[in-house]
């Protein structure tokens, strides 16, 4: 595959000049709808109006919102001058807020006025006191020196905040040649998106990545499930997110194809959306489609449009690949692995291999990316089915940690390899197969155990429809195996009949001390099961049981 070398200006430009009318983004639930000329119209007139208020390249720009539709335009305005877009999680709180805004060195900040259970404008006049006192556009702020502008997506008007619709007019004070000379000096290789990611340990690190990362990954990933300008996307992961951000509007702008937004994650809205706009490709973690696949009002929608769409960030039982291939009629379904530093797809499966395949691998090498696995003690290359390190090198790779050369080096070797800090095998045939994560290991009286291993083990159980396996303090072994398990709709399992499954089949050792059965698991925003706080509570539920840590 020849590699693209646009911009993310070039090719909605590209699109909206050949293709004009054709559908670029739509929102079912609000009618509203942009061709790819007016989207790309409406994209010039807020990078027009961020120039006015003084935006250069490489500043920062934040967005804290959910799948709103301003937000893809900010990600394609910002690109256009060479901005930095800056994603911010959802959830983000006071504190990560705050550090997030140090951190990065944001210069505008761009929020909707609130999110479920938090008031964002109540958060950032309480870090940003100086908003009550200052104009827009003359804020000056203690603690965060760079912040010069805050802005409100929509109409709302807030003391110090600009809006976007004051934005989009104060655009047209800019003479479009000023726009043009902006275009001109950007390289596809510019850094366009900083997205955060705590990884395992440490502070959140902001991701550089560029123009030539992002519409690479995307196009490629698109390539794996066949997309044609003909493809409608139901966009319901999380936009901050580089599986929404990446493998979704990106992936979709390569192609000249359509995106259909959801603006939050609710199944109802997802059969609705694909049933309205007959979309052809859907994606979401194994939660998402397990919680669609047991929804008692699945059966009254017509998905018989979709095709195609990627299951990502966890694993998944077979059972549940092979009932999202059927009852979801999406055949083409394909597995991508990755890490937001590899922007992020490193590796996948393809439309044509067995569910099996998708279900317990991740598949091979996307074009133009090497892939190895190295022995976490010498480094020396892994031979067939040895469990090492999975490494990724090429035109994927992150531009570095923002204003952290020294975790750059950690992950990045001088041969421009990427560590990633999972573990994996290679089988035979070439596919990867991912085993677990290095620093996820469970340490139980000196023996290594892998909690993918058991969770993938104790899936053979017919009625387990999840199962996160996690640590708990041991002050004998160290760790003991706790295994948290949310049983199918309609099934009965008891901790007896899992121990028994586990004994003489596995070794003793890595048979869960403790079984908790459950109906939710903790998740961040994206859909990934938090395993820390699943250890956390492993200790609250022995402690009000009255059962003794050993």
């Amino acid at each position: 595959m020849q590699l693209l070398n646009y911009t993310l200006g070039d090719i909605l430009e590209k699109w909206a000049f050949e293709t004009p009318v054709s559908e670029f983004i739509v929102y079912p639930d609000r009618n509203l709808q942009f061709t790819y000329k007016q989207f790309n119209e409406r994209v010039d007139q807020l990078a027009k109006g961020l120039i006015y208020i003084g935006i250069q390249p490489k500043d920062k720009v934040g967005v804290w919102a959910n799948n709103i539709p301003d937000w893809t335009t900010l990600m394609f305005a910002t690109a256009k001058i060479g901005a930095i877009l800056v994603t911010i999680n959802t959830n983000y709180k006071l504190v990560e807020l705050e550090y997030l805004l140090k951190n990065s060195d944001i210069n505008t900040l761009f929020m909707v006025d609130g999110y479920r259970d938090s008031d964002y404008v109540k958060m950032v006049t309480e870090l940003v006191p100086e908003l009550k006192s200052h104009a827009r556009g003359t804020l000056k702020s203690k603690r965060f020196p760079k912040l010069k502008n805050v802005a409100v997506i929509g109409q709302q008007k807030h003391r110090g905040m600009y809006s976007t619709a004051e934005l989009i007019l104060l655009g047209s004070h800019i003479d479009d040649i000023e726009l043009e000379s902006a275009k001109i000096s950007l390289s596809c290789h510019d850094v366009t998106m900083m997205i955060y990611t705590s990884g395992t340990t440490g502070f959140p690190k902001g991701v550089m990545l560029s123009h030539h990362n992002i519409l690479n990954n995307g196009y490629s990933v698109g390539e794996c499930m066949k997309y044609s300008a003909n493809e409608r996307l139901l966009v319901c992961v999380p936009l901050f997110h580089s599986f929404g951000n990446v493998l979704g509007i990106c992936a979709i702008v390569t192609h000249g194809a359509t995106l259909v937004f959801t603006e939050d994650y609710e199944p109802l809205m997802v059969f609705a959306a694909i049933q309205k706009e007959k979309c052809t490709a859907i994606y979401g973690v194994p939660t998402m489609f397990i919680d669609e696949l047991n929804h008692p009002m699945f059966d009254m929608f017509d998905l018989n449009s979709l095709r195609t769409g990627i299951m990502a960030g966890d694993v998944c039982p077979i059972e549940t690949v092979k009932s999202v291939m059927t009852k979801m009629h999406v055949k083409d379904l394909i597995i991508v692995y990755g890490l937001t530093e590899t922007s992020p797809g490193m590796t996948a499966t393809r439309a044509h291999n067995s569910a099996e395949t998708r279900a317990t691998t991740v598949g091979f090498e996307l074009p133009n990316i090497e892939v190895k696995i190295v022995n976490t003690k010498n480094g020396e290359l892994c031979g067939v089915e040895e469990q090492g390190e999975i490494c990724c090198r090429g035109y994927n790779i992150m531009k570095g940690y923002y204003n952290d050369p020294k975790a750059t080096q950690n992950v990045i070797d001088s041969e421009g390899w990427l560590h990633s800090g999972d573990l994996a095998v290679k089988s035979e045939d070439g596919f990867y197969r991912i085993t677990g994560r290095i620093t996820d290991v469970i340490i139980r009286g000196g023996e290594n155990i892998y909690p993918r291993e058991i969770d993938n083990y104790l899936y053979q159980i017919p009625q387990i429809e999840a199962v996160e396996v996690v640590a708990v303090p041991s002050k004998k072994y160290g760790e003991l195996v706790a295994a948290f398990i949310k049983i199918k709709v309609g099934e009965k399992l008891s901790e007896e009949e899992i121990i028994d499954f586990c004994r003489g089949k596995i070794a003793h050792f890595k048979i869960p001390k403790y079984v908790f059965f459950v109906d939710e698991f903790p998740t961040t925003a994206s859909g990934k099961i938090q395993k820390y706080k699943l250890s956390k509570l492993a200790i609250e539920l022995c402690e009000e049981r009255g059962i003794k840590l050993i």
